[in-house]
C-alpha cells in the first residue's frame, strides 16, 4: 500500500469517526418537542433550580385559570453556557417569584424551553425575543 493511499484512509476513517460522534450529538440535543413558533409568559414561583448537565432546570409552581397550583419543568442550557451569561447556582432560590417565558412543548403538557426570565428586582436574563442567548440585562453575550 503507498504512503498516499495510507494517508487517504486514515483521513476517511478520521472523517467517518467524527461524522458518527456528531451526528450523536445532534439527535441528543433535538429541539423538536418545543414549539419554536410559539412563546408564552409564565408568573409563578420557583420550587427548585436544578444546576446540572447537561441541561439545568427550573421547577416552576404556576397557578392555573382556576387558581390551582402546577408544576412546570422548564429546560434550560447547561452550566457553563449559563455562567457565562451572568447565572450563577443560586440565581434562583426556592419561594422567589418569577416570570419566565419560554417556547412550550408541543404535547401541551406543563414544560418547556428556557427563553427569558425576569426576576423580582426586575432584572431580566435569557433573551425573549429570539433564539440567541443573552447575557444580564437583556444584553446580547459577547457584546
Amino acid at each position: 500500500m503507498t504512503r498516499r493511499l495510507k494517508h487517504q484512509l486514515l483521513a476517511f476513517a478520521a472523517g467517518a469517526a467524527l461524522a458518527a460522534s456528531n451526528g450523536a450529538a445532534y439527535a441528543h440535543h433535538s429541539f423538536a418537542m418545543f414549539d419554536a413558533d410559539t412563546k408564552i409568559t409564565l408568573d409563578g414561583v420557583v420550587k427548585e433550580f436544578q444546576w446540572t448537565n447537561p441541561h439545568a432546570w427550573i421547577m416552576l409552581t404556576v397557578a392555573n385559570a382556576e387558581g390551582r397550583a402546577e408544576p412546570w419543568a422548564i429546560e434550560l442550557g447547561g452550566p457553563s453556557g449559563l455562567a457565562r451569561q451572568g447565572w450563577k447556582p443560586k440565581t434562583l432560590t426556592p419561594g422567589m417569584p418569577v416570570s419566565v417565558t419560554i417556547h412550550p412543548l408541543k404535547d401541551g403538557s406543563h414544560g418547556g424551553q428556557f427563553m427569558a426570565l425576569k426576576l423580582p428586582d426586575g432584572s431580566e436574563l435569557g433573551n425573549p425575543n429570539g433564539r440567541e442567548p443573552a447575557g444580564p440585562a437583556g444584553t446580547a453575550e459577547g457584546q
